[in-house]
C-alpha cells in the first residue's frame, strides 16, 4: 500500500483519486475542520429527537411505512425474559440496525475488491459533507476500515438505483456492525472475524446512520467511475490501433488534417483526429503514390535471387497499363505511373478508416459528457433525508430536515446508458478494420488473412476475425439501456427507479470486451504492418539492385521484347525503378513504430501457422493492464 493518503473533506474528490485508492490502496484521511460539521448535523439531530420531533427514518419507518411513528417502548417488552429475538438497544437503534440487515439481500458473484474499495471511498466522501446525521466516530470507524483492508463482500446484483442503492451499500454497511461477510488479506471470512483481524470493534448505529450508510449511489458511481477510467484508456488504445491500421494499409492522411475538423468541430472528433495525427508522425507509408505499392504474390524457389531476400515469405508483383487502356484516364496516368500493384487506385479510403476521427471521437463525446456528470456525483450529497442544522430561523423541522430526491440515479443511468450505446460502436469499427486487414479482397494488395499459404495449409489470422466479430455481437446484445425499465419497488411508494446500477455494472463488465477487440485489432494490424512494410523495401531493394530489369519479371503481364508496347513499358518501367530507389525506408509513424516494437518484444511475427492462443492471451494482457497507454505513445498530441 501506497503512504500517499487521499483527503477527503465532501467537495473534492476525483475520479483519478478514486482509482488510486480503489486499485492502487492508497488510504484516506478525514479532513478535521470538515468533521466539525458532520458532527453539527448529528448533534443537530439529537437534540430534534430528544424534544421529540417526528422526524423521516429517525421516528418514522422507511419508505411506505414512513406514516409510522415509533413508539416510547417496544410493544414487545412484554415478551417473556431472556426471549432470543429480542433486540438490544432503543426502537430507534433497532431501526438503524433493522434497515441494514434486512435491506443485505444482494444476489450474485461478489464485486472485485476494487469496487467495493470505490464504493467506501464515495461513502465516505458524501457523508463528510455533514448533511446527512452520522456521528464523527461512525464515520472514523467507516474509514478505519477502508484503510485496513477489510473488504465487504457485496453481491453484484440487487439495486435499483433508487432509493440510491439500497441493498449493496447494506452489505457495505453490514460489517461494519459486525456481521455479513469480507475479504481480508485475500480470504474470505464473516464480518465480525475480518474487523478481529483488523484490530476494528463493531459499532452501533445512531439516529439515522443506517440511513445514511445505505441510501446513496455509491455502486452505481463506483462502478460506472471504474468503468469511465477504463474507458479513457481504451479510448487512447482505439486510436493507437487505427494509427497502426492506417500505415499498415499506407492509406491516406487528408481525413485527418486539423483544418478539416475545424470545419465541424465536435470536440471528441478534433481531439481524435489530433491524437492520430501524433500516433502516425514520421509515417513514410501514408500517401505514397500508388503505382510504388507492389501487391503480394505467394512464394517461390525463384522468387528472389538475392542471399538476403531469399528468406522471404511472399513474391511481389504489378500490373502493367498499356497505353491503349489508358483513355479517359490520361490526367491520372500523367501523374501516376501506369503500374497497379496493391493499392487501389481511389482518393478515398472505406468508412472505417476514413471516418475514425468523427465515429471514436462521438464516442470520446459520450465519455466525456459522462464524465461531467460523475464528476459533479463524486461530491454531491446523495442520502435521504436532508439536513440543515444552520437553518435557525425555520420554526418547523420539516424545513431543517428535507426529504428529497437526490438519492434518485437518473443522471448516472442516462449517462451510462450513453457509453453503454457507444461501447460496441467503437468495438464494431475496430472490427471491420480487422476484417479488411485480413480480407484479399479489401486490404490493398497484402496476403489473405495476413500468411503467405504458398502450400494451402495455412488459416492465418482468419479466426481472429470470427472473434472479434462475436465479441462486437455479444455488445450490441448487451448495449440496450436498463434506465428506460422502471419497475415501481416498497408498495409503490418509490414509484419510479432509475436502475443505474445495473446500467453501470453492464458497462463495467463490457469494457473487458472492447479491451479485447482493440487487442485483436493490434495483434492483427502488426503482422499487416510487417507485410506492407516488407513488401515496399523489398521493391525499393530490388530496383537499387537491378534497376528496371530487375523489376520486369515482377510485372505479370510485361510485354516481350518486340512487342509494339515494349518500348514504352521499359521506358515506363525504368521510371518506376528510379522512383523506389529514390525512396527512403518504407516505415510507420514515430509512435506507431514504438508499439509495434513493444508488440514485438512478446509477439513474434507469424511466418507460418502456429498456435495462436498464447499470442491472443498476450496481447489480451498488454491491453488490459495499459502497457501501450503506460509509454508515451498514446500521450495526446
Amino acid at each position: 500500500m501506497t503512504s500517499e493518503s487521499i483527503l477527503l473533506d465532501g467537495s473534492s474528490l476525483t475520479r483519478k483519486q478514486l482509482v488510486s485508492v480503489a486499485r492502487h490502496g492508497n488510504p484516506v484521511r478525514l479532513d478535521q475542520a470538515q468533521l466539525a460539521h458532520v458532527q453539527r448535523a448529528a448533534d443537530f439531530l439529537a437534540e430534534k429527537v430528544s424534544c421529540g420531533e417526528p422526524t423521516y427514518g429517525v421516528t418514522t419507518g422507511f419508505g411506505s411505512n414512513a406514516d409510522k411513528l415509533l413508539g416510547a417502548h417496544r410493544l414487545r417488552d412484554e415478551l417473556p425474559a431472556g426471549n432470543p429475538h429480542q433486540p438490544e438497544g432503543s426502537l430507534l437503534e433497532e431501526l438503524q440496525h433493522n434497515l441494514i440487515i434486512t435491506h443485505a439481500v444482494c444476489v450474485g458473484k461478489p464485486f472485485a475488491e476494487d469496487v467495493v474499495r470505490a464504493m467506501l471511498v464515495i461513502r465516505i466522501n458524501t457523508l463528510m459533507r455533514g448533511h446527512s446525521g452520522i456521528r464523527v466516530s461512525t464515520l472514523q470507524a467507516l474509514a478505519a476500515m477502508l484503510n485496513a483492508g477489510v473488504v465487504p463482500v457485496v453481491p453484484e446484483k440487487g439495486s435499483v438505483g433508487a432509493s440510491g442503492d439500497l441493498a449493496p451499500l447494506s452489505h457495505l454497511a453490514i460489517v461494519l456492525l459486525g456481521a455479513g461477510e469480507a475479504f481480508y488479506q485475500g480470504e474470505r471470512v464473516s464480518g465480525a472475524e475480518a474487523l478481529r483481524r483488523a484490530g476494528l470493534t463493531p459499532v452501533r448505529l445512531s439516529f439515522k446512520e443506517g440511513l445514511a450508510l445505505n441510501n446513496g449511489t455509491a455502486q452505481m458511481l463506483a462502478t460506472g467511475a471504474l468503468a469511465l477510467d477504463a474507458l479513457e484508456q481504451l479510448l487512447d488504445t482505439a486510436d493507437l490501433a487505427a494509427a497502426m491500421t492506417l500505415d499498415a494499409f499506407a492509406g491516406r492522411s487528408g481525413a485527418l488534417r486539423a483544418d478539416v475538423h475545424a470545419l465541424r468541430p465536435h470536440p471528441g472528433q478534433v481531439e481524435t483526429a489530433a491524437h492520430v495525427r501524433g500516433l502516425l508522425a514520421g509515417s513514410t507509408l501514408l500517401d505514397i503514390p500508388y503505382h510504388l505499392v507492389p501487391c503480394f504474390s505467394p512464394w517461390s524457389a525463384e522468387a528472389w535471387s538475392a542471399p538476403d531476400d531469399q528468406a522471404l515469405s511472399f513474391d511481389i508483383g504489378w500490373d502493367w497499363v498499356p497505353a491503349n487502356q489508358r483513355h479517359g484516364r490520361e490526367a491520372f496516368y500523367s501523374r501516376f505511373l501506369p503500374f497497379r500493384g496493391g493499392k487501389k487506385h481511389q482518393p478515398q479510403d472505406a468508412y472505417s478508416l476514413r471516418c475514425m476521427p468523427q465515429v471514436h471521437g462521438a464516442v470520446r463525446d459520450a465519455w466525456a459528457q459522462a464524465c461531467r456528470v460523475f464528476d459533479i456525483e463524486l461530491n454531491a450529497v446523495t442520502d435521504n433525508p436532508l439536513i440543515f442544522p444552520d437553518n435557525q430561523d425555520a420554526p418547523f423541522i420539516e424545513e431543517q430536515v428535507i426529504s428529497a430526491g437526490h438519492f434518485h440515479g437518473m443522471p448516472l443511468a442516462l449517462a451510462m446508458s450513453y457509453v453503454k450505446a457507444a461501447i460496441p460502436v467503437l468495438a464494431s469499427i475496430s472490427e471491420r478494420r480487422l476484417n479488411k486487414l485480413v480480407d484479399p479482397a479489401t486490404n490493398d494488395g497484402l496476403p489473405g488473412f495476413l500468411t503467405g499459404n504458398e502450400d494451402g495449409t495455412d488459416s492465418g489470422f482468419m479466426i481472429v476475425q470470427y472473434t472479434a466479430a462475436a465479441l462486437v455481437n455479444d455488445l450490441a446484445t448487451r448495449a440496450h439501456p436498463a434506465s428506460v425499465y422502471s419497475l415501481p419497488t416498497s408498495a409503490n411508494a418509490e414509484d419510479h427507479v432509475s436502475m443505474g446500477a445495473n446500467e453501470a455494472r453492464h458497462v463495467l463488465e463490457m469494457m473487458e470486451d472492447l479491451g479485447h477487440v482493440l487487442a485483436l485489432e493490434l495483434y492483427t494490424a502488426a503482422q499487416a504492418l510487417d507485410y506492407r512494410q516488407t513488401m515496399l523495401n523489398a521493391a525499393r531493394r530490388l530496383a537499387s539492385r537491378g534497376g528496371w530489369q530487375s523489376l520486369a519479371s515482377k510485372v505479370a503481364n510485361a510485354p516481350r521484347e518486340g512487342h509494339p508496347h515494349y518500348p514504352q513499358f521499359v521506358d515506363e518501367l525504368q521510371q518506376l525503378a528510379a522512383a523506389l530507389t529514390a525512396t527512403g525506408d518504407f516505415h510507420a509513424g514515430d509512435k506507431v513504430r514504438q508499439a509495434h516494437a513493444l508488440l514485438r518484444q512478446q509477439i513474434d511475427f507469424m511466418h507460418r501457422d502456429r498456435a495462436m492462443d498464447g499470442d491472443v492471451r498476450t496481447i489480451c494482457q498488454m491491453v488490459e493492464q495499459g502497457a501501450f497507454r503506460q509509454s508515451s505513445m498514446l500521450t495526446p498530441s
